[in-house]
């Protein structure tokens, strides 16, 4: 059995857990018995010298995924024919388990995709693929500019990220990695990196291995060349999936070339603070995903998050979405319905790819029959709408009559989880199995007659007739009842408080039972490998059916939000103007309501209008108090360009977006200390990034620009950075521009596209009120001390910082006076950027 088990570890990659099955338990020896006892908190024993440790079999799934998120791969070594007595089991590495490659409902989160991701340079330039296992979602990408793909490699959020062995020290080393250094080494941080052999990365035999997954001759009929180098990473993920797998991954149909030029791209900064997948807590309450979510199947949250992912320039995608959207806002009661529908749903996209790769179970099959059950019901439903886009959706959703009645007839009601455990193909389907499991019946009520027998004719009451997989059924009798056995009783095992025995007609009937079970247990199997055999036949379609009822349910959720929240349909154009009517912050204005529900008095969200372009009002400097709803408004314009570009309706009471390309946003102050970087370092390299890749077409979003540093130099930055983006052509991008930096007001005078906003407030009583309402003008003070006392601060802090602040503005005011007087008479100021300008400074 060592032997065995040394041979299987030999062939492992390194970092792996083998789980080891003897009987009831997975086990582990020598150093990963070490390791596990460390990780999975369980206690290590010797046997003949050598460490081991084990967990039990019906609980491996919590260990195992405790295992993974350490960072860990485990391999599974499964006992291929049941135990006998004194022979050694035949075993097999089944699979290997890593982050990025498993399949069961249990490990994988139902709503969110999971990615497994490759990638390499070639000649300076980032080739890359990634591929979701579960799914069989499998895409290339080739770009020159590395910055323009990892915005897409943090969107995807891969869990695992597969290298060449060697190939990736030479390019790290290389002149030109310098640039893209540090935003790789932020990406690698927190996610499992395997190493792979470099020749599984070659291009050029990489396109067959890719073209033989997927069962075609050429990859020219996904309009991908034979020569494409992105198919060297993509190769080198097939290669490391049918490690993992212990076999070729069967779900892969398709390979779809990902191109930048046709995405929005959210850098990782933007898609953090945004707060687009995850809220700044890091959950999904709270984000932007959250929010727009009304789906009811795992399948139409993961396209969701899809959606959000690579947010679509194609107008044509955008306004077919927004069309379904509309024609299920006109029927409420028919959404109703669907929606009802959709929750009966199972996820059939990753229950068909577990069957693919060979993780078969009857539970898996009876998720089928019930989705397929649900099927024609959807149908009808979808019958009720007219519109063209509708209609389109509605033809791809097929019903598959057929197989639904093969899966009613064949499959038992209530399913076992395991195959062997038996049960699960119907009594009365199979006329050879009813005949095996009636002789096993028969038998076992035998077994019950003949121990009430055996017990009236030895006159031992607690006689027991009992079985286990090593001796099979035996006579149990205890100690103190010795004297009554019978002479024809043959001696089977000697225990501690009991003798067990046998006797003719006993071990006759043992064979009976064993073999009527057996071959139950075996014709169980033919026909539920003929069962997934005949749903494998359908799996194209049926995959297509899922991708379809995932859009349908994804347009369905968002027809209901826009019911419910008066959203509107964007207009949506190639021109470089964004109006936006009475917007809201989506996210925001949910949380308010949760909070009017539980409190009385409750505000409800004050909505705001925008207006930018790229010529005209191309910078909106918006000044106004702490605490005034600066940092929520310019957040939600951005939110709502996202919303429109991935198809949905949208929180306003009209909205026109000229389509952008990329989003950038830097808002609040975080540190990276483990790096050495301060907060003010962290910010001017996420205003760098923006600056050096922004375009004309792009959407900018900037909060306290300057602010983690002191107030000239901060200043000095913010003013030059708005000067920048203004830049001296007729046109820029588009962008909102949030500030404590009141100064920063006298460029509308300077610039001809900066113009001022401020959020008003009102004053009452020493008190003041936020109104969240933007209007043109500048604001001319903070109200920080205001903000202070709601915090909490001591009176006497406060007190103590209104009369310094008095004493400072007084002293401003007599500089302004001075500085007034010094300029009499001189020439008027220039309003060339690098001219002279009045900063009203203390």
């Amino acid at each position: 059995m060592m032997r065995q088990y040394k041979a299987v570890k030999a062939g492992l990659p390194q970092n792996t857990l083998l789980f080891f099955r003897l009987g009831d338990f997975y086990e582990m020896f020598y150093e990963d018995a070490d390791m596990a006892a460390d990780i999975l908190s369980i206690t290590k024993t010797q046997r003949q010298g050598y460490p081991m440790a084990g967990v039990p079999f019906h609980a491996a799934n919590s260990y195992i995924n405790k295992a993974l998120a350490a960072g860990k791969k485990v391999a599974i070594c499964e006992q291929m024919e049941p135990a006998k007595a004194g022979q050694l089991v035949q075993r097999k590495l089944t699979r290997i388990l890593t982050p990025g490659t498993i399949l069961e409902d249990h490990q994988v989160e139902a709503e969110s995709n999971r990615y497994l991701l490759s990638f390499c340079f070639v000649r300076q330039t980032l080739h890359a693929a990634w591929l979701d296992l579960t799914t069989g979602d499998f895409q290339i990408a080739s770009e020159a500019n590395a910055s323009n793909l990892l915005p897409v490699f943090t969107s995807i959020n891969p869990r695992e990220i597969v290298l060449p062995e060697m190939g990736r020290s030479r390019w790290e080393e290389a002149e030109f990695f310098a640039r893209y250094k540090e935003a790789f080494q932020q990406f690698y941080a927190d996610r499992v990196v395997s190493p792979f052999a470099d020749y599984t990365f070659d291009a050029i035999n990489g396109a067959k291995r890719v073209a033989d997954t997927l069962g075609v001759m050429s990859l020219e009929g996904f309009g991908i060349a034979t020569g494409h180098l992105a198919l060297g990473p993509a190769s080198a993920l097939v290669a490391y999936a049918t490690e993992t797998l212990c076999s070729p991954p069967q779900n892969l149909s398709q390979i779809r070339e990902y191109r930048t030029n046709n995405t929005l791209l959210l850098d990782p900064a933007t898609q953090g603070s945004l707060e687009i997948f995850r809220s700044t807590s890091n959950n999904r309450k709270g984000s932007l995903l959250k929010a727009m979510d009304a789906t009811q199947t795992a399948m139409g949250a993961r396209l969701l998050e899809t959606f959000l992912m690579a947010p679509t320039l194609d107008l044509a995608t955008l306004r077919n979405r927004q069309a379904c959207v509309g024609e299920c806002i006109q029927v409420p009661g028919i959404v109703t319905e669907l929606q009802d529908h959709l929750r009966k749903i199972r996820d059939l996209s990753r229950i068909i790819s577990r069957l693919q790769n060979n993780i078969r179970r009857p539970r898996e099959l009876g998720a089928i029959r019930e989705t397929l059950q649900v099927l024609p019901l959807v149908q009808r439903s979808l019958a009720g709408f007219r519109g063209e886009a509708m209609q389109s959706l509605t033809e791809r959703i097929e019903a598959f009559p057929e197989l639904s009645e093969l899966l009613q007839k064949s499959l038992q009601d209530e399913l076992p989880a395991q195959l062997l455990e038996g049960g699960t193909i119907r009594d009365g389907y199979h006329e050879q199995l009813d005949a095996y499991r009636s002789l096993a019946r028969n038998s076992k009520d035998w077994l019950t007659a003949f121990e009430q027998g055996e017990q009236r004719r030895t006159g031992i009451k607690n006689l027991r007739v009992k079985y286990n997989n090593a001796f099979g059924y035996f006579i149990e009798v205890t100690k103190a009842n010795l004297h009554l056995v019978p002479e024809d009783y043959i001696r089977k095992q000697t225990m501690t408080n009991a003798e067990r025995y046998y006797t003719q007609d006993l071990k006759q009937k043992e064979r009976e039972i064993l073999s009527a079970d057996d071959q139950a247990i075996a014709l169980e199997l033919e026909i539920f490998r003929t069962l997934v055999a005949k749903v494998l036949t359908s799996a194209k379609v049926l995959q297509e059916t899922a991708q379809a009822l995932a859009e349908l349910d994804v347009f369905l959720g968002w027809a209901q939000l826009a019911r419910e929240w008066e959203y509107c349909q964007p207009e949506l154009d190639e021109g470089d103007a964004l109006t936006i009517d009475q917007g809201r912050h989506p996210v925001v204005e949910q949380m308010l309501r949760e909070e009017r529900q539980g409190l009385a008095g409750s505000r409800a969200f004050v909505p705001n209008d925008t207006l930018l372009s790229a010529d005209r009002e191309q910078i909106a400097l918006i000044t106004g108090p702490n605490m005034a709803g600066k940092s929520t408004y310019i957040r939600q314009v951005a939110l709502i360009v996202l919303m429109a570009q991935v198809g949905s309706w949208v929180p306003a009471k009209r909205c026109k977006v000229g389509l952008v390309d990329r989003i950038f946003s830097r808002v609040g102050a975080s540190d990276e200390l483990s790096r050495g970087h301060s907060t003010f370092m962290v910010e001017m390299n996420e205003t760098a990034k923006i600056i050096n890749n922004a375009t004309v077409k792009s959407l900018i979003v900037l909060d306290e620009i300057g602010r983690g540093t002191s107030t000239y130099d901060g200043l000095s930055i913010a003013w030059s950075v708005i000067e920048h983006l203004h830049g001296s052509e007729d046109r820029g991008p588009r962008t909102l521009f949030a500030t404590h930096y009141h100064e920063l007001t006298q460029l509308e005078k300077m610039l001809a596209r900066v113009k001022n906003y401020c959020v008003a407030v009102k004053e009452w009583n020493d008190e003041i009120i936020f109104v969240r309402r933007v209007v043109p003008g500048a604001a001319d003070r903070s109200y920080g001390i205001h903000v202070a006392r709601l915090a909490g601060l001591p009176q006497t802090v406060i007190c103590r910082a209104q009369e310094i602040l008095d004493h400072l503005e007084s002293k401003d005011a007599s500089l302004k006076k001075h500085s007034s007087r010094q300029r009499s008479g001189r020439t008027k100021v220039t309003t060339e950027p690098d001219g002279p300008f009045q900063m009203s400074l203390f």
